[in-house]
Order: C-alpha cells, then structure tokens, then sequence
C-alpha cells in the first residue's frame, strides 16, 4: 500500500473513532536531507498545540503483519498519553529577547538540503552548514527544537551574525560536550554499569584511539566540533592530530593519525555506514576531516 492511501485511511478512521471533537490531519514533513516524512496531527479543539506522529513506521508494521484496528488503537494511545493538559501560548516566539537565550546551532550537509538552505540563515562550513534554531523548554512540551527560517530573522530584526554570535554561546551552555571512548558509548547503549566502562577507559584511549564526540543530550552534537578550544583540547589529549569521521547529524568520530590506515579507506566506510546504518536524515556528510594539530583547523580531506 502506498502512504498516502495509508495515509488517508488513517485519518478517516480516526475521524470516525474521535468525531468532532478533534481535527485530524495529515500532512507532508520535509526533514533533513530532502526526506519527506508523513506526519499525523490530531488536534483538539481546546489545544493550539498536537505532537506530530510519523505514520511511515506504521505502514512498515502494517505490511509487516500488525492488524490495522491495532494501529488506529495505538495512535489513539499516543494521542492521550501526550494530551496537553493546558493551552501553550506561542506568542513569546515573536519577541526577540524572549528567545535569545535559548538560540542555538547545529551542522547539516549543503548537499541534499539546497532547497531548505534557500529558506534559513546558515553559515558555509566547508562542505557543511551551521544553521540555527531554538531549543525549547517548558513543563507542557518537555524539549524541543524550531528551526529558524529567513521569516523569523525578518520578524526579530536581526542577522546571520548575531545569530551566530548568541548560538555561540547558548550551545555550549546548554549542550555542554562530552567526548568518549567507542568502547564507553557501545557499553552504554547496551546497558552495561558505568564502573566496567570507568575501568577500562583509560586503557582503551591509549590502545584504540577511538573517541566518540557528542553532547550531553546526544541530539544535534555533532556541532561539538566548533565548540571554542574543543578540538585544541582533544588534540594536546591525544598528543597529535587525528581524523573526524561523520557519524551523523548526533555525533562524530574522532580517530588519531598514528600513520596507519588509509584516509581512502576511511572515506569510503564513512559512504557505507551512512548509506547502510544511518537513517537517511540523520547523515550528517560522505566527507572525510581532519583537526591538523599544529595548524588548529579543521580541513576536508575527501
């Protein structure tokens, strides 16, 4: 079944199920690197606020078996277990000062995000580009991001620069980063105690020198490498100049130059990690860097 037809059958059988009492939608989400997701709003008629759900998982589920009355009930499930219980006042979105403080940054690819890029601020780093967004917080929502478009720049008066200049500030503040070995981080997912991982750590930085670099949240921080000082500080760590491996949007992969190993080879696992292990809007860049310890800058070396 395509997912629009999914799609629309969806939305009538919750119409069916909520009646008047709730608008539901679907709608077209463009997402980082040109893909198109397929998002359901159900909104209230008390609420000025609904949570987006992706209904590409669950076209997967269907044909994979699950009954359809199964998913409408889970849907409905989601939509009551995140109700708003207050109407959100939007409004302080249009204050400048209101924002500010929470303005923040992160890196995307240039290609493949041409057509978003003709309508945000960004900066050109190398192949990438900073672009901005604010970082929302409250009791009713949790956390959060909005992208900020030209019409918000507009709307508060401003400019790249000064965008650039508060993200500077706020993402580190409010993402602080947090650089560890591959062997912490796969401990972690798996669940594994943090004193097994404390343990080994400093023996696996000297014998594999892997680091994964992201932020606290591990959302957006792959934009750690701009942080001030952050790749100078790794780099004297380290004791000498290393390679920066994409990961994706979240995180990268810091990987010392002892004189070993191929920056070909190395280009071309980033390519097949990213087109077989990456959900394709979370690839960051098929490009290889390199921090030249000497130099202190980041260059692309494929």
């Amino acid at each position: 079944m395509e997912i629009n037809e999914f799609a629309k059958k969806v939305c009538n059988a919750l119409k069916k199920e909520l009646g008047g009492s709730c608008r539901v939608e679907c709608k077209e989400v463009k997402k980082n690197n040109g893909v198109i997701l397929h998002g359901l709003l159900i909104l209230a008629e008390d609420r000025n606020v609904a949570p987006t759900i992706y209904l590409d998982a669950f076209l997967e589920a269907y044909e994979s078996g699950v009954t359809f009355g199964a998913i409408i009930q889970r849907l409905l499930d989601i939509c009551r277990e995140e109700a708003l219980k207050e109407h959100i006042d939007m409004d302080f979105f249009r204050s400048f000062e209101e924002v500010r403080d929470r303005i923040c940054y992160r890196l995307i690819g240039r290609k493949g995000n041409e057509e978003l890029l003709e309508d945000i601020p960004y900066i050109e780093f190398l192949d990438l580009a900073i672009c901005f967004y604010y970082a929302y917080h409250g009791d009713a929502l949790g956390d959060g991001t909005i992208l900020i478009h030209n019409s918000h720049v507009d709307l508060w008066d401003t400019c790249t620069a000064e965008l650039f200049g508060l993200a500077k500030r706020n993402t580190q503040r409010l993402f602080p980063w947090v650089c560890k070995s591959l062997e912490e981080v796969l401990d972690e997912i798996a669940g594994q105690g943090d004193e097994a991982a404390e343990a080994s750590s400093d023996v696996f930085f000297q014998e594999v020198p892997l680091r994964v670099l992201s932020n606290v949240k591990r959302i957006h921080g792959a934009i750690c490498i701009l942080y001030p000082d952050v790749l100078e500080h790794l780099a004297q760590a380290m004791g000498r100049s290393f390679y920066i491996l994409p990961s994706s949007v979240h995180e990268v992969i810091l990987l010392s130059d002892t004189g070993m190993g191929s920056p070909r080879e190395l280009r071309e696992m980033i390519a097949e990690v990213n087109s077989t292990q990456v959900a394709p809007e979370e690839v960051l860049s098929d490009s290889l860097y390199y921090y030249d310890f000497t130099d202190k800058k980041v260059k692309m070396i494929f």
